[in-house]
């Protein structure tokens, strides 16, 4: 947190924002209003603790704060505290998913006790916070601290933050039985911001204790880029305020972050403000439509003792809270965004999608989209049901909607018959399954299998290679997706994972349809990955069989390890614009990628007419570094010609930026380093059976300042 204890710093940002000009791509840099005491002795640097892999987090943390509406007042005590446990039970929220029950700053002494332990507020919580985590935990829930990364905490009296006390705190919570840990990043003395985390990650996972671990750290080191290694959520953003433009504000800058979430590590756009007074209910229903839609942590910030009915039921809405929690873990994208009318799209584990149809304007407006835009397709018919008035209907691609001022319309749209794969080369662990039937616990998407429950497994390692992507197994098993005939290829390495380092053996086969297309025969602990290839054209069902080696199924966790799926064709013969072509993702640095306009950092549609070095372009992708689109060829791509360049509105030689094309994971044009005062560079790439083109924009290594980059008139030949 840091409203009301950096105000200077705060109507900095709000006067960049206003110009376009947040940190990272303009003139005005942020300033960090703090005081700096002195760094604490040098320690040796902490190497990062794979705090994600603590099974916690699974699905985006639900719980309570104080700090919305208490700050560090009086009412702020350890009845308030029991009072909101005892309203968790009452009102339902514990049977609607919430668990956490945490405290903010102003917890502690000012000063810690003669042995360097921090000491509870003996008028806040006369029994100590142990007797206050106990009582939490009595009612099934679980009990949540906050501490700041740094020397002292962010509230202007100055508690004892955690900086070179990351082990003795850390113990020490976990004595009193604390289940999730706040780690704001006040006064934290200009020291790397990762080490500083790092540090506390260690403690945590040194306790033995499971606790989840949130990294406040307000963005501005770009977390999303390093955190999922350290904790399970982090801040991407400052403070939210209780008003319609903060909110929507927040919602905006981090709608563009979405490749970096999933189980185990959230982007967190800081706690729910609903209730608290300083928005309508229908304000607030879009707050809490749009932070499920992002899978964002669902952390309520308003005193529930006093919640009024309608309060409590945008709170316990149980259809939006589903979307929230769905176990395939994805963040909803932007699919639409034009003048103030956004629509989002969620995939959600069972094949459906949640989509959010937001008016941010301020009369009413007609909200639309279609199927194909929000990414599912191949069905006669539709099911819409509306999340917040709980009717149903029927469509047969067109999804529109009449939404009020500053409205969301939320639906969970259902196929009418299974839905193949999207044309593109797809991770399978991100696609639904029809069904899967494992030998010990679930089938795991992107983690080992751990034979319990979801979430235990570790990461995909076989024959010492590790895998972000795929599925974790156990003999025997069987595992079914859809294809629609629309699919041409899988490949994969599989193997025996090596946490069954005592033995296992298995084999895997893969069936299109009922023909198998491919099969490992007898793998075993020691031996290395194997690749699978498999030819699915014209198939309707894939199936993943695991069987025991003929041993027994001990130790058999058996590990599909980052396997892609190819579906569908490319673009149509010719040419084609390619900002005219949907990608199948984009990264960018700041703000989303934008088509045919420059980028200026905040929502879509904001940017200019691309221009560099004095020539305009009516067609382009306007980015900032660092970036990364990639587009589904099919293999029937020729070439792709582009000029790029810094765009001028950076100012005359300021930005400097490499662009890169790839086909597939081959290099196939670079421009070198490129200035803001350099002229257009034409770039030509030979695409010649490539299933995927990848366009990068680095920052050379001298940070990304300025770094509006852009393709400009990038033309895609196809045959």
């Amino acid at each position: 947190m840091y409203t009301e204890r950096h105000t200077v710093r705060a109507r900095l940002a709000t006067f960049a924002a206003t110009l376009g000009l947040l940190a990272g791509g303009g003139a005005l840099t942020a300033v960090t209003a703090q005081a700096a005491p002195a760094p604490p002795a040098a320690a040796p640097t902490p190497t990062a603790a794979p705090a994600v892999d603590n099974g916690l987090a699974r699905t985006p943390q639900m719980g309570f704060n104080n700090w919305n509406s208490t700050h560090c007042r009086a009412e702020f005590n350890e009845a308030m505290v029991k009072g909101i446990a005892d309203t968790f039970v009452s009102q339902g929220l514990k049977d609607a998913g919430y668990t956490y029950v945490n405290i903010d700053d102003c917890w502690a002494l000012p000063q810690r006790d003669a042995s360097g332990n921090l000491v509870p507020d003996p008028v806040r919580f006369p029994n100590g916070i142990k007797a206050v985590a106990d009582y939490v935990h009595s009612k099934g829930l679980k009990f949540g601290i906050y501490s700041s990364a740094g020397t002292k905490t962010c509230d202007v009296q100055g508690f004892p933050g955690g900086l070179g006390h990351e082990q003795q705190d850390a113990g020490l919570w976990a004595s009193w039985g604390v289940d999730y840990l706040k780690y704001d990043n006040c006064n934290n003395t200009g020291a790397d911001a990762q080490q500083r985390y790092t540090a506390m990650a260690n403690a945590l996972k040194a306790t033995g204790r499971p606790i989840l671990y949130s990294i406040c750290e307000w963005g501005e080191n770009q977390p999303w880029n390093w955190a999922a290694k350290t904790g399970n959520s982090w801040r991407t953003t400052g403070d939210i305020s209780d008003n319609w433009s903060s909110m929507i504000g927040i919602a905006h800058r981090n709608q563009g972050l979405a490749p970096y979430a999933g189980p185990g590590a959230w982007n967190d756009p800081d706690m729910l403000e609903v209730g608290n007074g300083g928005m309508t209910d229908t304000e607030y229903r879009t707050h809490f439509s749009l932070w499920a839609q992002m899978a964002a942590p669902l952390l309520i910030g308003s005193d529930l003792r006093s919640a009024s009915p309608a309060t409590l039921a945008i709170l316990k809405n149980t259809d939006v809270i589903a979307v929230d929690q769905d176990s395939l873990g994805k963040q909803g994208t932007v699919v639409s965004g034009s003048g103030g009318l956004v629509v989002m799209s969620k995939p959600l584990a069972d094949g459906s999608r949640s989509v959010t149809l937001t008016n941010e304007t301020t009369s009413a407006r007609t909200v639309s989209t279609t199927m194909e835009a929000i990414g599912i397709g191949g069905a006669s018919s539709y099911s819409l049901k509306d999340l917040w008035s709980k009717q149903t209907s029927t469509t047969t691609g067109t999804i529109s909607a009449s939404v009020p001022a500053h409205g969301t319309v939320m639906y969970r749209v259902t196929p009418g018959a299974p839905v193949p794969p999207p044309a593109g080369v797809n991770q399978l662990s991100e696609l639904a399954w029809t069904s899967a039937i494992n030998g010990w616990g679930p089938v795991e998407r992107d983690r080992s299998n751990g034979e319990q429950a979801t979430g235990d497994g570790r990461t995909l390692t076989i024959g010492g290679t590790t895998y972000a992507k795929g599925l974790g197994t156990h003999a025997a098993s069987d595992i079914t997706y859809h294809l629609g005939g629309t699919c041409r290829s899988l490949s994969v390495d599989v193997g025996v994972d090596d946490e069954s380092t005592a033995g296992g053996s298995a084999v895997f086969r893969i069936y299109r349809d009922a023909a198998l297309v491919a099969d490992s025969g007898p793998r075993t602990a020691s031996d290395p990955p194997t690749r699978l290839s498999a030819d699915l054209t014209g198939g309707t069902k894939l199936r993943l069989v695991v069987t025991d080696g003929g041993d027994g199924i001990d130790y058999d966790h058996a590990d599909w390890a980052g396997p892609k799926l190819t579906c569908g064709n490319g673009p149509a013969a010719g040419t084609h614009a390619l900002s005219d072509l949907p990608w199948a993702s984009a990264i960018n640095g700041w703000g989303p990628v934008e088509r045919d306009r420059s980028n200026a950092e905040q929502a879509t549609g904001d940017g200019r007419t691309l221009t560099i070095g004095g020539t305009t372009y009516a067609k382009g992708l306007g980015t900032h570094a660092a970036s990364s689109i990639t587009y589904y060829l099919g293999g029937g791509c020729s070439t792709l010609t582009t000029s790029v360049g810094i765009d001028d509105e950076s100012g005359g030689a300021n930005g400097s930026v490499v662009f890169q094309i790839y086909r597939d994971a081959t290099k196939v044009a670079d421009s070198g380093r490129l200035t803001g005062a350099d002229a257009p560079r034409a770039l030509t790439a030979d695409l010649s059976g490539g299933l995927e083109v990848r366009l990068v924009v680095t920052d050379s290594g001298d940070g990304i300042n300025y770094d509006h980059a852009d393709w400009a008139a990038p033309t895609l030949t196809c045959t």
